[in-house]
């Protein structure tokens, strides 16, 4: 009987997220809150939990705290089993620099492979949202005899400028020819013309392949020292490596609907879009999945509720995420996502919107389209979203789309 490979999961979570300002004014995108009480990281380490990976280091660079505040809260594995999810940041271990990118984050935290001695190293991404069995895609690297697998994601043609682009040998699919990022164009799928092959930013690799391949790269001057701008271009070059097609994937639980959803939430907007996915009457991606479910911090409040406004107008709340310790009094509250702790005070009316925990909207205020971060609150009788330049006189952020966002601890100037 041959011996389990032993796998290593490296997260890496060291993003800036510039596009996401001013959500990452003041924490790294991985921990980003997200559908009320998840965290961006949550999807990352619950599909290598429930993949059966339960050895993960998490590199972390940019404004950290509260991510690494949100893993020691949340994510203790069981020690006596030798299981941990591990919170490590830049160490100037080989030289004076922090992290210069994401191949070299994992150059810099060799020690983590050697101390770890694993047969394979994954290594994800932490800000996408998506279930996937990462068992399935270590099983298929190993039967491919490649030393490198990157997981594959069909996406519009449109959309070509904004991903890593996976090029294919036409006789053989899963073979990978070129590997490149963000191109102005590629060749389409022989079985779907509309469609490529964009990187999910979720990879497995032999662990030998791997070290030689992060040692040639910080040995090069041309280099972004980028897992996807030269370490999967390497393996490609050298013809060892293979795409998984996330087509393949088949979570427990989950439905032809929801099955196949990828989302990088890197942009306001996608950000936005992702959440109004969650609420649909049948939502795109199924929280709900009880058999791969998405594991999370869990807060110390009451249940939510809804009650009269002091005129007898009835707290409503439909086709919306309402989270534990919202408070409706006599509010209207459609199509929308609230955090934990949120309160909505009477004839307020809260549309297609995001409230992260804490905010409070007051008395007949309206906010519509918006984003609002942790503690924000909107006196009685303000309006939010619904004029673009008293919005951006405010201060606020506004998107092309007509997303208003603001930030943490936003006060409204009465």
């Amino acid at each position: 009987m041959s011996r389990q490979k032993k796998v290593l999961a490296i997260v890496l979570a060291g993003g800036e997220g510039k596009r996401l300002m001013p959500l990452t004014e003041d924490r790294a995108k991985p921990a980003v809150p997200f559908a009320g009480g998840y965290r961006l990281i949550d999807f990352a380490l619950s599909n290598l939990v429930n993949s059966g990976y339960l050895q993960i280091v998490v590199l972390t660079q940019y404004k950290s705290h509260s991510l690494d505040r949100h893993l020691s809260e949340t994510w203790r594995l069981s020690t006596q089993l030798g299981n941990y999810v591990t919170s490590v940041p830049a160490q100037q271990r080989r030289g004076k620099d922090w992290f210069l990118g994401s191949a070299n984050a994992i150059y810099q935290s060799m020690n983590l492979i050697d101390d770890a001695d694993p047969d394979i190293v994954v290594v994800v991404g932490a800000d996408h949202v998506y279930r996937m069995d990462f068992a399935d895609m270590v099983e298929r690297h190993i039967a491919s005899g490649a030393k490198a697998t990157v997981a594959g994601v069909r996406q519009p043609m449109a959309t070509v400028k904004s991903f890593g682009v996976i090029e294919t040998d036409p006789q053989d699919p899963t073979r990978i020819t070129r590997f490149v990022e963000k191109p102005d164009t590629t060749a389409p799928l022989p079985d779907d013309p509309d469609s490529f092959l964009a990187s999910m930013g979720n990879y497995v690799f032999d662990r030998d392949a791997l070290v030689e391949a992060l040692r040639t790269d910080n040995e090069k001057a041309d280099t972004q020292h980028d897992m996807g701008g030269d370490i999967m271009p390497y393996f490609a070059q050298r013809g060892e490596a293979v795409v998984y097609d996330f087509t393949h994937n088949d979570v427990p639980g989950s439905t032809e609907r929801d099955r196949q959803y990828w989302r990088d939430v890197g942009t306001l907007d996608s950000y936005y879009d992702s959440h109004m996915d969650l609420i649909r009457p049948l939502p795109v991606f199924n929280l709900y999945n009880y058999d791969w479910p998405i594991y999370t911090h869990q807060i110390m409040a009451p249940p939510a509720r809804t009650v009269r406004g002091p005129n007898g107008q009835a707290g409503v709340a439909f086709d919306s995420i309402v989270s534990p310790g919202v408070l409706i009094t006599g509010g209207h509250v459609g199509s929308s996502v609230l955090s934990p702790k949120v309160k909505v005070e009477h004839d307020a009316r809260v549309t297609e919107s995001v409230l992260m925990q804490n905010v409070q909207i007051g008395a007949g205020a309206t906010v519509h389209r918006c984003i609002l971060d942790k503690n924000v609150v909107v006196p009685p009788g303000f309006t939010v979203g619904l004029d673009r330049e008293q919005d951006l006189a405010r201060g606020l952020t506004v998107t092309d789309s007509g997303l208003t966002i603001a930030p943490k601890n936003y006060r409204f100037e009465k």
